[in-house]
């Protein structure tokens, strides 16, 4: 039944192919009349595209010609012209599809083609890389190309922004070509590389501003997301957060990090390795309660207590140093686990980090408040045409489709792949499979061949290590403890004889070529020939797995390393029944044949139906943790709908929207409600007028005919309303006369923002803490979702409501001083803001809000972006 679906699928996408080949074709027929062009009239290409895009043309009918633009100009600046495989990979990337292209494929050399096209539209594109170093050295790489043809590019990093200028020089090779400018202006560029965290969290910046002067960013037209399984799938489950320290006390996460470890497994705890999750037993419970002096720790009054509880408790036995963080300068750094690359600034939420910190003996940190957040997912699906390339995209091709309704396309190779992949090798015990790991290691480093040795974690990869240098092997060891070492590792991993022990850090943009990589080399072309013929000789570069990941694509980068462009290769996985995704997804089966069979422990099971029982085990990991993002979305997009609410009305008010006939509507809505509330009755002696007036001196100030509660009793309600309504407007045009019309609307604009900032922040609170209990619905037989967006709903409403009140009761109690009026006739719109927002918040104090991997002093520019000190903007 597979096979004809299988075949079906491939058919799918050989008809995919073969539908781009004519126009491959066109574009290679435009080669010789390009070749003849002088490097003006090539530029002259551009602005002739751009005409023509005016007059009424689409992108698509000036494919042909743009991409024939793009390989003439790749192959005056670099020497490097695109293959027809490369073509189609760009072809795909501009229709908005994901294009799956092997190792060694040029993907990066792929992407200027429909960035190129895309970017004559005049929107601006971005090509989003998965770190700061890709994003720079892909901006000076291709940067050449794009400027022959009269583009601008720009660059973000973590704390700079630059624009591709080839006459900047520059001591240091890194930040040669680099121009450094303002934020803004790297996004005005026609091209901008970045990281999904830099283009992020400036999203999210752009939604704190108090001025549209200091938004950076401008509308998300098309982006280009290299890795894109890495980017949207792997880092999905991980929300962007701007956030601030909150104000619990941290003593408790130290007296549980001493309690929890004198806990029994199996007697007071059991876990549950699947779900990763730990659950006290009765027993546990009451030793608990016993050491904490609580009659009943999951009593309601003892929330705060069990939350502590948990997370040391999860802290101790689910997450192991060197393998899921490692301690890095006094503090808990997470490693990915896709990538094993160290994650800087990133942090786990609800106070996991702090239980690991204090179960490290670290300074624990305090846990923090929200001030805005948005997952991948949803930013990314802001795009009006998003498109992604990997070599590693159809085994999650459904998800790409469900969350993102992105196709994927496997682009043929330039040349056939002919690396072998040897069934795995399945041992009764980790000691016997590292055993002969270390033997085969051995035999293949005496042939002379270049070995890649891949493991799943930090931990493994030291271990491995010893056990090399106790047999007296030279290697070299890649992990996020030495990953300032990568390039030059990398550089001699092609080499003869040469072992390289890497995590999943080497499984991913790493480029290893036969015979080592001569740019980086003091050796002779002739000797690197040489070298390169004889590593060719003996099978090419051997990938040796010492454990299967969870997810097969990760399996797959992994062993994309060999084979590159045609070359020879071989790869192999050794496996045992102890290892964690043998131990969790099915190995009792393959363990039950070996005892059998009587096979002793250093002989392995080679059988490709041992093999296809492993994926098998890994497709059912990839279902739960596809379900588990599917999950993510589903309840995101409740918030998600929230927060295109609130920065649509924000973006509105930062662009000169009327809020004068705003405010005033919200006013008389507020007036009306008032009225409706405490003059509902038909009989006026059942009024409250006392509490009537005094909820309308909270409003604004009352002149004496409606100040007394006796005279207002002798008017009806319509007669109220309307002497209300008369005095709210009188009262509003003689503020605006007394302050100016430019003050007013400044005033305005201010505390909107301010009171719709405050609320906004309390309310991801509150939606953040509706999410954590709304699994309990469940219990009472009602779908948590269901009646999450039902109360969430209802949260939000009330938000609305919340802010209307706010914003009509203190717009008429914002007051200018002398000075301030002053200001106001000479200062910028952002400066006069923020003298009038900080008589808006009073003196409430923020603390320090740490961004990515930054903590905000109150003396540091702001987050928001203003170039202000945070002090003076939204630490006021």
């Amino acid at each position: 039944m597979l096979k004809p679906i299988a075949g079906l699928l491939g058919d799918s996408n050989d008809r995919a192919v073969k539908k781009l080949k004519p126009l491959i074709q066109k574009v290679n027929n435009l080669e010789p009349t390009y070749e003849r062009l002088s490097n003006a009239e090539l530029r002259a290409k551009t602005d002739e595209f751009r005409r023509l895009l005016d007059e009424g043309e689409t992108l698509d009918d000036l494919l042909p010609g743009a991409f024939a633009a793009v390989r003439e100009a790749a192959k005056r600046t670099l020497g490097q012209r695109h293959f027809d495989v490369q073509l189609m990979g760009g072809v795909v990337l501009h229709q908005g599809k994901i294009a799956e292209m092997k190792t060694g494929e040029g993907k990066t050399l792929v992407a200027t083609l429909p960035v190129y096209l895309n970017a004559l539209a005049g929107k601006g594109v971005h090509v989003v890389t998965v770190n700061d170093y890709l994003a720079k050295r892909d901006t000076q790489w291709m940067g050449p190309i794009y400027h022959l043809l009269g583009l601008s590019v720009g660059c973000l990093q973590h704390d700079a922004s630059h624009i591709y200028d080839p006459s900047m020089e520059d001591d240091n090779p890194g930040m040669k070509n680099l121009r450094p400018v303002a934020r803004r202006q790297a996004y005005q560029a026609d091209v901008t590389y970045g990281t999904n965290n830099e283009f992020g969290f400036d999203f999210l910046r752009d939604n704190m501003v108090i001025d549209i002067s200091q938004a950076v960013q401008r509308d998300l037209s098309y982006a280009i997301v290299d890795e894109v399984d890495n980017i949207l799938i792997d880092e999905a489950r991980t929300p962007l957060i701007i956030s601030g320290p909150a104000e619990e006390s941290v003593q408790l996460y130290s007296t549980m990090a001493h309690l929890v470890p004198r806990l029994q497994k199996i007697e007071d705890y059991n876990v549950d390795e699947k779900q990763r999750a730990v659950i006290l037993t009765d027993i546990g419970i009451a030793r608990m309660e016993k050491w904490l002096n609580v009659g009943n720790l999951y009593d309601p009054s003892n929330y705060v207590l069990t939350h502590y509880v948990e997370n040391a408790l999860r802290a101790l036995v689910l997450f192991q140093r060197d393998k899921d963080y490692v301690i890095k300068d006094g503090e808990a750094v997470i490693v990915d686990e896709y990538t094993g690359r160290l994650m800087l600034g990133r942090r786990y939420s609800d106070g996991l980090h702090q239980a690991i910190e204090a179960k490290e003996g670290l300074k624990v940190q305090r846990e923090s408040i929200t001030y805005a957040t948005v997952t991948l997912q949803n930013y990314f699906r802001l795009y009006e045409k998003l498109a992604g390339m990997t070599g590693t995209a159809a085994t999650e091709a459904e998800e790409f489709w469900k969350i993102y309704k992105l196709d994927v396309v496997a682009v043929p190779t330039n040349k056939p792949m002919i690396r072998q992949e040897l069934p795995d090798y399945v041992y009764m015990n980790e000691d016997a499979k590292y055993r002969a790991v270390v033997r085969d290691i051995e035999e293949l480093h005496h042939q002379g061949r270049p070995v890649l040795v891949g493991t799943v974690d930090i931990d493994k990869s030291e271990r491995l290590s010893e056990m090399l240098k106790r047999k007296g092997i030279p290697h070299e060891v890649l992990n996020a403890k030495h990953h300032e070492r990568e390039a030059a590792i990398i550089t001699q991993a092609g080499r003869p004889g040469s072992v390289t022990v890497a995590t999943n850090m080497a499984g991913r943009g790493t480029d290893i070529i036969l015979g080592g990589n001569p740019a980086g080399l003091d050796i002779t072309q002739e000797k690197w020939q040489l070298d390169h013929e004889k590593v060719v000789s003996l099978g090419g570069l051997h990938i040796l797995g010492t454990g299967r990941h969870e997810a097969r694509r990760i399996d797959n980068q992994l062993r994309g390393r060999s084979g590159r462009q045609g070359d020879p290769g071989s790869s192999r996985f050794y496996i045992s029944l102890e290892d964690d995704l043998m131990r969790r997804f099915g190995g009792d089966r393959i363990k039950s044949i070996m005892d059998w069979a009587k096979m002793d422990e250093d002989t392995p099971i080679e059988n490709m139906m041992v093999t296809r029982a492993v994926e098998a085990a890994q497709v059912k990991v990839e279902a739960f943790h596809f379900e588990m993002r599917k999950n993510l979305v589903e309840y995101d997009d409740v918030i998600n709908m929230h927060r295109d609410r609130i920065y649509s009305e924000r973006s509105k008010i930062l662009s000169g929207a009327d809020l004068k006939t705003n405010v005033q509507t919200m006013i008389q809505q507020e007036l009306n409600s008032l009225v409706s509330h405490y003059l509902a009755d038909s009989r006026t002696e059942n009024w409250d007028m006392d509490q009537f007036t005094a909820e309308l001196r909270t409003v604004f100030p009352l002149p004496t005919n409606l100040d007394d509660p006796q005279r207002l009793a002798m008017m009806d309600r319509e007669e109220i309303q309307e002497s209300l309504e008369h005095y709210s407007e009188e009262l509003y045009q003689k503020r605006e006369s007394e302050f100016g019309a430019d003050a007013m609307r400044m005033i305005e604009r201010a505390v909107m923002l301010r009171i719709m900032d405050s609320h906004w922040v309390q309310h991801l609170t509150a939606i953040e803490n509706l999410r954590e209990g709304i699994g309990l619905q469940a219990y009472g037989q009602r779908d948590p979702l269901v009646m999450y967006k039902k109360e969430a709903f209802e949260m939000f409403q009330g938000l609305l409501s919340l802010i209307q009140h706010d914003i009509v009761h203190t717009i008429f109690h914002v007051g200018l001083s002398h000075e301030a009026r002053a200001t106001a006739a000479k200062a910028s719109a952002p400066t006069f803001k923020e003298s009038v927002m900080s008589k808006v918040a009073g003196n409430r104090q923020v603390e320090p809000v740490a961004v990515g991997a930054r903590k905000i002093g109150r003396n540091d520019p702001c987050p928001c972006g203003s170039g202000k000190k945070y002090k003076r903007c939204h630490g006021i």
